[in-house]
Order: C-alpha cells, then sequence, then structure tokens
C-alpha cells in the first residue's frame, strides 16, 4: 500500500496564510473581519470594568450624601457651576470630532482624520486647563480632602504670598510639554522632515489648547467671585455706617418708651422683677405675661411658641456648621476623588490619542484597518458620558 504525502499549498506560509494578507492583520487571526470583532469585543469588556471601578465611586457619593444632604448642599455652594458647564460643552464636542475621526479613518480620509484628532486633543486639552483652575482656586481655599482641610470662613481668600503655587506646579508639566513641541517643530522644519513636521505642527496647537482653557478658566472663576463673594473691605465706612444706624435705632426706641407706657402695652423687663410684680393678684396683666414666659421655657428646644402662648410645632432642624473637616472634608474626598480619576481618564486617552495622531500621518488606517481609531473612540465616549454624570452631581443638585 502506497501513501502520498500531501504537499504545503502553494501560496501559503507557515502560519497557514496565504503571502498576499495584508500587513495590519495578525497572524492570529483569518480575515480583518475577525479581527476587528475580537478587539470590538476586548474593548467592550474593558469599559465593563471601567463602568464598575466608577459605579463603586457613585455608590459612595449616594451613601454621603443620603447620611448628610445638608453637607452636600453647602459645600456645593464652592463649586463653579460655570467653569463645569464649559468643561461640560467641550467633552461634548470632543465626542463629535472622536466620532468624526472614525468616519474619517472608514473613508481614507488621512487630512481629515489627523485633524479631528487634533481637534479631540486640543478639546482634551482646553478641559484639564479649565479643571486646572479649578483645583488651584480651591487648594488656596484651603478646600482640601478630610485630612488636609484648612478651610477658614473668617478668611477665605487668603494671602497668595502665604500659599504655594498651585496652579504654576499644576501648569509646569504643560509648559515643558510645549516647549519641548515648539523645539522638536522647528528642528523638523529646519532639517526638512516633513513626517516629523506633521507631527509636531497639529501636537503645538494641542499644547498651547491647555493655557487657552487657563485663561478660559481665570476668566469665568474671577467673574464668579466679583458676583457672588461681597468684598467686605470694600467700604471703609462700613462701621462708621453700623454705628450711626445703631445709634438712630436706639434713640428711636427711646423716642417711643414714653408712648408704649402710656398705651398700657408692656415693656420688656427681667423676668425676676414680673415674678415681684406678679405677687400682686391685682396685676393680671403681669401674672399672665409671666404665665406665658414660662410655657415658652418649658417648650424651648422643641417647640415654637406664639405671642399668645399656642404651641405651633416641634422645632426638628438646627443650623449647624458644615465647613468643618469631617463634614466638608468629605463632601472634597469624594468630589477630588471622583473628579480626579475622572482627569486621569483624560490624560490617558490623551496619550492614545497620541499615537493614533502618529499612525494617522503616517497614512496606517484604511477601509479595511480602522479598528484603533473605532476602539479609542469608544473609550473617550465613556470618559465623557463618566462627566455628563458628575457635572449635574456635584455641581447642579443643590
Amino acid at each position: 500500500m502506497s501513501t502520498i504525502e500531501a504537499s504545503p499549498e502553494v501560496g501559503h506560509d507557515e502560519h497557514g496564510h496565504d503571502h498576499d494578507h495584508p500587513p495590519f492583520l495578525a497572524h492570529h487571526f483569518d480575515t480583518p473581519e475577525q479581527q476587528f470583532d475580537s478587539g470590538k469585543l476586548g474593548i467592550w469588556l474593558f469599559l465593563v470594568t471601567e463602568v464598575l471601578f466608577f459605579s463603586g465611586m457613585f455608590c459612595a457619593y449616594a451613601i454621603f450624601r443620603a447620611l448628610r444632604p445638608e453637607v452636600f448642599e453647602g459645600c456645593s455652594q464652592f463649586l463653579n457651576t460655570k467653569l463645569g458647564a464649559i468643561n461640560t460643552g467641550v467633552l461634548l464636542f470632543s465626542s463629535l470630532t472622536m466620532a468624526w475621526a472614525v468616519r474619517c479613518s472608514q473613508l481614507e480620509q488621512h487630512k481629515g482624520l489627523v485633524g479631528t484628532l487634533a481637534a479631540t486633543l486640543s478639546c482634551a486639552m482646553i478641559f484639564l486647563g479649565v479643571k486646572a483652575i479649578e483645583y488651584s482656586h480651591k487648594f488656596g481655599m484651603g478646600l482640601l480632602p478630610a485630612g488636609l482641610f484648612a478651610y477658614d470662613p473668617s478668611n477665605p481668600h487668603p494671602d497668595p504670598a502665604g500659599h504655594p503655587p498651585y496652579l504654576a506646579y499644576i501648569c509646569a508639566p504643560f509648559a515643558l510639554a510645549l516647549a519641548g513641541v515648539l523645539v522638536w517643530l522647528v528642528v523638523s522644519a529646519v532639517t526638512g522632515n516633513k513626517f516629523q513636521f506633521a507631527i509636531a505642527k497639529p501636537l503645538s496647537v494641542v499644547c498651547v489648547c491647555f493655557f487657552v482653557g487657563v485663561g478660559l478658566g481665570t476668566f469665568l472663576e474671577s467673574g464668579e467671585e466679583s458676583a457672588d463673594h461681597v468684598d467686605v473691605h470694600a467700604d471703609p465706612n462700613g462701621l462708621a455706617t453700623a454705628s450711626v444706624m445703631l445709634e438712630a435705632e436706639e434713640s428711636a426706641a427711646a423716642d417711643a418708651a414714653p408712648a408704649i407706657a402710656a398705651s398700657g402695652a408692656m415693656i420688656p423687663v427681667d423676668e425676676s422683677v414680673l415674678e415681684i410684680l406678679a405677687t400682686d393678684p391685682t396685676n393680671v396683666g403681669v401674672v399672665s405675661g409671666l404665665n406665658a414666659l414660662e410655657q415658652q421655657t418649658a417648650a424651648a428646644g422643641t417647640s415654637t411658641v406664639t405671642g399668645d402662648g399656642a404651641i405651633l410645632g416641634a422645632i426638628t432642624t438646627t443650623e449647624i456648621d458644615v465647613m468643618t473637616p469631617t463634614t466638608a472634608g468629605v463632601f472634597f474626598s469624594i468630589y477630588y476623588c471622583m473628579t480626579g480619576i475622572h482627569a486621569i481618564h483624560i490624560l490617558a486617552g490623551i496619550g492614545v490619542l497620541v499615537w493614533l495622531l502618529v499612525r494617522a500621518v503616517r497614512q496606517d488606517f484604511n477601509r479595511q484597518y480602522f479598528g484603533p481609531v473605532d476602539y479609542v473612540g469608544l473609550y473617550w465616549h465613556l470618559v465623557d458620558l463618566i462627566w455628563i454624570y458628575l457635572f449635574p452631581l456635584l455641581y447642579l443638585i443643590r
């Protein structure tokens, strides 16, 4: 019995792929469609873990808010809704440009892909610039997490000279990045390296956009302060005005005292004097007034008493100071945790978008291979969606 040894098919390599398979197709995939579907499944699984990660912080927010709603209502007054609204609009526009980038990659519009990716990166940098102003302003006021909380109500805007330059520390890495990209742009232009120049040119605009966000945040923050805060030092004659008003009130009260006495109305006097007068049974009005005072004293702390002695109802709430490390510190701990981790995700997205930008300049993407752009787009949409929830929960719900 003879056997025939099967020879490898012509046109196939040792991995089982034919020689004309595209360079972007990994060897463990048979078709570009299989590679795309596998990558899409992987990114969705990753996004599920991200949702679970942020869900834990949202649960912590809901629990603490349910336990101390007055703390969250009071502390949210320190958050600038204009800055939050601007950042919301910026991220929504970045989702549009990211979706546009995916479409450009599918249609092999290489210049459009580079432009839309650069626009998405610019929006991300503007977001971080505005957030840098917001963070540095709160750091200077002492609105820090519980262990570092140092807000002083008597001096809500301390002298910046006595505090570290928080904004300078935050902006320093971005300033270095801008300087490096500008040097790279000049060197590539001088040497005639068109590929590197095509990368450095949009990246220089992206880095400048961070400082555009800083300027925008500074303008909005200063406007918010002038509108919402009253300068107690603005009127040097304030004390004199108050004293004049007090003297006028005292004079009016002194002038009205004889008229009140003539009308038979009771002038407020010490309670011990009322007790002495009440020993005379003919002083019916004094006895009634003393009884009313005793009834009010007995009900004080639990009820509200009117002038005729009627009890209106129980007092269930009292004013408390929420600006303490154990109260406001908890709010700002949650605030920095949620917004800070979201900012870290923005930075991670910036890194991946720069990688896509380099590949887009190299024209790596085409009608059959646009998966990386699509995957990063899904991640970016999730980051934007998280902020859509953070903005109303922290800034708007009062």
